[in-house]
């Protein structure tokens, strides 16, 4: 093994962490996730999803408070042959995930205000770290057991490694809109992204097992420093000491975005959002880096893609409605400080809802949500994959009094493995795969004066 390869290693393993995934969430209410088609919503939530709607609200002030507990795993599996361990399980808990929306509705004039987490939101914990920091310590071993002239037998490694980080951009939106007509009305919105993310881990206490009687090496446990340094070889001894990153990153923004609602025949809305790509920067805070990768008030591109949506929702009968969502992400177009070279078509969602009316009171609700990316293998690394997946959510909704109401959901994910090979040298080409789940529940309560 060269020398450069070990560090190498920890390098690129630290320096993903400076790469964003594609960064829109969409799951921005309690409704959102009982039906998972709101792009044509007249409801609150329309103040994300279609603000042009929120003039079919009744005239006064609506109010909503959300919130939805998300859980997730993430688990990356590396059939590298050196490894101790070839799986990787990362947790993220978001147990509060809160949006806000406020509309207030004049005649055909509404002002509305939102809030929420529109990317980001939760902390990944790995707390065995991943194999982009464990693979270049497997390979101390065979190194120094054919390092000349010695030849050391050396056949075991060990290593405290850890990751965790976490990412939220914080989304304040405000919109106009105004119906022209009964049937046509249009709105504009600008929303503020204040982005945070943080990164801490650390690769301390490498040990090794080198048994050479000459030397006093009896097979035992030792540190790799030690070992190094009393082998004459410094350089090495410095590769393997402890290392450790603290930065946190931010960056601001802000999102024009133009609605449009069409009303064409009685029991049938139309609606088209377009939200512009806008260019985002974070730049590093950095507290402690022993990588050299994250030097402080250095800027990475973090972009936030363009979004065209469209959707339609229409009264099957009086007790039912069905409702359809698209949405398009320019992905193609951001800047993701070079990553972007990997995306090879833009993204896409497909949103199917249905609402029934089981008592004046009670609405029961259930929707199936599909995304694609467009992603080359190469896009895909341990520290940050996009999966394609498929999403099933229901709930319901309960009149509690004549303007207080209580929503309830729940969703799952079920997301499409990624894997990719990687060439280890001198040692050939191996697979990564990455998987992951999610569940989440969402508590909501909207208020009308």
């Amino acid at each position: 093994m060269r020398k450069s390869l070990m560090l190498l290693g920890l390098v690129l393993g630290f320096a993903a962490l400076a790469h964003p995934a594609i960064v829109t969430n969409t799951n921005q209410s309690v409704f959102y996730l009982r039906h998972l088609a709101r792009n044509a919503s007249t409801d609150i939530d329309a103040v994300y999803y279609n603000p042009a709607g929120l003039t079919k609200l009744s005239d006064g002030f609506h109010l909503a408070l959300h919130n939805q507990s998300i859980f997730q795993e993430k688990t990356v599996l590396n059939e590298f042959l050196l490894l101790n361990n070839r799986e990787y399980v990362g947790e993220v808990t978001v147990p509060v995930f809160p949006t806000f929306f406020a509309a207030w509705k004049k005649g055909g004039f509404v002002v509305s205000f939102g809030f929420g987490p529109n990317a980001g939101g939760g902390s990944a914990d790995f707390k065995k770290g991943l194999p982009s920091f464990e693979i270049p310590i497997s390979q101390i071993p065979a190194m120094i057991s054919g390092m000349a002239p010695y030849y050391i037998p050396t056949t075991k490694y060990s290593a405290d490694i850890a990751l965790k980080g976490s990412s939220i951009y914080y989304g304040f939106q405000v919109n106009a809109s105004y119906a022209l007509s009964e049937s046509f009305a249009l709105a504009f919105g600008m929303r503020y992204i204040s982005a945070v993310n943080t990164y801490e881990g650390y690769l301390k206490s490498i040990m090794i097992n080198p048994n050479f009687a000459p030397l006093g090496l009896t097979g035992a446990m030792i540190p790799a420093t030690m070992f190094f340094n009393a082998a004459g070889l410094p350089a090495y001894a410095a590769q393997v000491k402890d290392k450790a990153v603290d930065v946190e990153q931010k960056g601001t923004a802000f999102i024009p975005i133009w609605s449009l609602f069409v009303t064409p025949v009685e029991g049938l809305h139309l609606s088209f959002r377009y939200e512009n790509g806008t260019n985002l920067e974070v730049e590093n805070k950095t507290k402690t880096d022993d990588t050299g990768m994250f030097p402080n008030g250095r800027k990475t591109g973090s972009d936030i893609p363009a979004i065209i949506a469209l959707g339609a929702d229409y009264a099957v009968t009086s007790q039912l409605r069905a409702s359809l969502s698209l949405s398009y992400y320019l992905d193609k177009d951001a800047d993701w400080d070079g990553r972007e070279q990997f995306v090879d078509k833009n993204s896409n969602e497909i949103g199917f809802g249905l609402e029934y009316a089981l008592t004046e009171k009670i609405s029961l609700s259930a929707g199936y949500l599909m995304t694609r990316y467009g992603l080359a293998a190469a896009y895909q690394n341990d520290m940050s994959q996009t999966l394609s997946a498929d999403t099933v959510g229901a709930g319901l909704r309960i009149k509690l009094l004549s303007n207080l109401d209580l929503d309830l959901s729940g969703f799952y994910v079920g997301y499409k493995d990624a894997s990719k090979t990687i060439a280890y040298a001198p040692f050939g080409s191996f697979k990564e795969t990455y998987k992951r789940t999610t569940v989440g529940f969402g508590v909501g309560f909207g208020y009308r004066i």
